[in-house]
C-alpha cells in the first residue's frame, strides 16, 4: 500500500471516529386530527361563515439533535402541515422550523426560521383544554399577536435560569433584521422591512405563580418621503396552579405603527382575558374569556369584543376526544354575533 493510499485512509478513520464522538438522534412523531365545525353568525360576513363541515389535520414532526466536542448541543426541529381545505391539499406546509444551540452555563441561542420565538410563545398563556380563545372566531383578533412580527428569520438569545431558592427568573431577548417579513434562504437576504426586537422575563415563585410580561418594538424607518414610526406591543400575565386547577390573566396591548402620513396612523388595541381550567387523570375542562378594544382616532366608535370559549378533552392513550363551543359578541368591533362548535378525535403516533 503506498502512502498516499495510507494517509487518504487515516484521515476518512479520522473523520469516522469524529462523527460516532458526536452521535446524533433522529425521530420522526406526529399525529391526525378529525374536526366537525358548525358555525353561525349574524355579523357583517355572515354569508361566509355559516355552515358545517369535517376536516382533517395531519402533522408531522420531525427533530434531530447531537452533542459536540465542546459539550455544547445542537438539535433541529420541523413541523410539517398536511391539513387540507375545501379547495386543493395544502401539499406539506413547514409551519416550524426552528435549529437550536444549548451552551450550559453560557445559555441558549436558537434561530426561528419559521415561528417558535421566545416572544411568540407567551402570545397567550392562558390555561385551556383545547385551543385558544380567539381560535374559534370570525374576529380578526389582535390579542395573540405579541410576538408576531419577530418569529421568523429572527435568533433569540435565553438566559439560564437564574435561581433564589425556590424561585426562578427567565430572561429572553429577540433580533429580526427585517420584522414581519418571513426568513431569508441560507446566502439569501428578506425583503428590506424594518428590525425589531422583543424581550421577555418570567418568574416562577415555585409555589404554583408564575408571572411574566414582554416588550415587542418594530423599529421606524424612512423610504423617500414616506417616514413610518415604530409598532410597539406589550403583554403580561399571571398563572396560578394548584393540583388540578390552574387559573390565568393576561393583559396586552399594541401602539399602532404610523402607515406614513399624518392621515394613516392605524388605532391602538387594548385586551385582556382571563381563564380556569380544571385537569384530573384524562379530562380537562376550561372556560375563558378574551376582551378587545380599538382604540378609534377618528369619529368612528368600535364596539367592545367578547370571546368566549368552554372546552372539554379526554384521553385514552394515544386518543383524545375534545369538545369546544365558542361564542364571540360584535365580532369586528361591530353589533353581531358569531358562534362556532367543534367535536374532535385525534391521534399520536
Amino acid at each position: 500500500m503506498n502512502k498516499l493510499t495510507k494517509v487518504g485512509l487515516s484521515a476518512l478513520a479520522g473523520s469516522l471516529a469524529a462523527v460516532s464522538a458526536s452521535a446524533s438522534d433522529y425521530s420522526v412523531t406526529g399525529d391526525t386530527q378529525v374536526v366537525w365545525s358548525s358555525a353561525e353568525g349574524n355579523e357583517a360576513d355572515s354569508a361566509s361563515s355559516n355552515g358545517r363541515g369535517i376536516g382533517v389535520d395531519t402533522d408531522l414532526y420531525f427533530t434531530a439533535g447531537g452533542e459536540l466536542d465542546n459539550g455544547f448541543t445542537v438539535s433541529v426541529f420541523t413541523a410539517l402541515d398536511l391539513e387540507q381545505s375545501n379547495t386543493a391539499t395544502s401539499g406539506g406546509v413547514n409551519s416550524s422550523a426552528q435549529m437550536t444551540i444549548g451552551m450550559g452555563s453560557l445559555g441558549t441561542v436558537q434561530f426561528n426560521d419559521i415561528s417558535g420565538s421566545a416572544a411568540n410563545a407567551i402570545d397567550d398563556v392562558l390555561p385551556k383544554a383545547y385551543e385558544e380563545t380567539w381560535d374559534g372566531t370570525s374576529h380578526s383578533s389582535s390579542f395573540h399577536s405579541f410576538g408576531s412580527s419577530t418569529q421568523s428569520g429572527s435568533v433569540d438569545y435565553r438566559l439560564p435560569a437564574l435561581s433564589f431558592g425556590d424561585m426562578s427568573l427567565s430572561l429572553t431577548a429577540t433580533y429580526d433584521p427585517n420584522a414581519g417579513s418571513g426568513p431569508a434562504s441560507a446566502g439569501g437576504v428578506a425583503a428590506n422591512d424594518h428590525s425589531g426586537t422583543a424581550v421577555t422575563a418570567k418568574l416562577d415563585t415555585g409555589m404554583g405563580l408564575v408571572v411574566g410580561a414582554g416588550h415587542e418594538d418594530v423599529n421606524s424607518s424612512a423610504s423617500g418621503t414616506t417616514t413610518s414610526k415604530d409598532l410597539q406591543r406589550a403583554t403580561g400575565y399571571i398563572l396560578y396552579s394548584n393540583g388540578p386547577v390552574s387559573i390565568g390573566y393576561q393583559e396586552m396591548f399594541q401602539n399602532s405603527e404610523n402607515l406614513g402620513d399624518n392621515t394613516t396612523q392605524a388605532p391602538d388595541v387594548e385586551g385582556d382575558g382571563m381563564a380556569i381550567a380544571f385537569t384530573q387523570d384524562n379530562l380537562s375542562v376550561s372556560y375563558a374569556e378574551v376582551n378587545e378594544e380599538v382604540k378609534d382616532i377618528s369619529a368612528t366608535t368600535s364596539l367592545e369584543v367578547e370571546m368566549t370559549a368552554l372546552q372539554a378533552t379526554y384521553t385514552m392513550g394515544a386518543m383524545t376526544l375534545g369538545a369546544s363551543m365558542y361564542e364571540t359578541d360584535n365580532p369586528e368591533g361591530t353589533t353581531g354575533k358569531y358562534e362556532e362548535t367543534e367535536l374532535s378525535v385525534s391521534f399520536a403516533f
